[in-house]
């Protein structure tokens, strides 16, 4: 056997096994990547949702590696002015500079910045973890096809599921 056919051989194995072991987190990355696109895992303001606990549970491990939700910081106070009025107050009952140029486009309304249309991405972002899914899958598949050993790669499927839920309790 030639020095190519070994290490092609030896790249085929190393593939196989280690696809097989990162199976379960490829898998958990995309359906949670999949559900945050379109914010199911938190509440926002003005909005009676609230996600469900294993959801939001689920997001936070995604996110920050951790099941336990990091404290909220209290917000800082707002800024005072000299005189001691917020500098919310102070900024609507003072007039501004800008306001006091005349206005040089159409309108002061439309100068401001347009709010993009996130819909498209959104649904870009699904379809890629739908694929992800999907191709995560097929590789499985193929792995128990095509393998000599399914005890062997049941083995490391179930190492891809145990190891990261061990280091969990770390």
């Amino acid at each position: 056997m030639s020095t190519t056919h070994r290490i092609l051989k030896l790249s085929r194995t190393v593939h196989l096994y280690l696809g097989v072991f990162m199976v379960p987190a490829l898998l958990f990355f995309a359906i949670t990547g999949g559900l945050q696109t379109f914010s199911l895992h938190e509440t926002t303001r003005g909005s009676s949702y609230t996600p469900p606990a294993w959801l939001a549970t689920l997001a936070l491990l995604h996110k920050k590696q951790t099941t336990v939700a990091p404290p909220r910081r209290a917000r800082p106070p707002e800024a005072a002015t000299p005189s001691g009025v917020s500098a919310a107050v102070a900024g609507s009952a003072l007039p501004s500079d800008s306001a006091a140029l005349p206005s040089s486009g159409p309108s002061d309304r439309d100068s401001g910045p347009r709010k993009k249309n996130l819909l498209p991405m959104k649904i870009f972002f699904a379809l890629v973890s739908i694929s992800l899914c999907l191709s995560t899958l097929t590789g499985l598949y193929m792995a128990y096809r095509y393998s000599r050993r399914p005890l062997l790669v049941s083995g490391i499927l179930l190492a891809g599921v145990v190891v990261p839920s061990l280091l969990l309790l770390f």
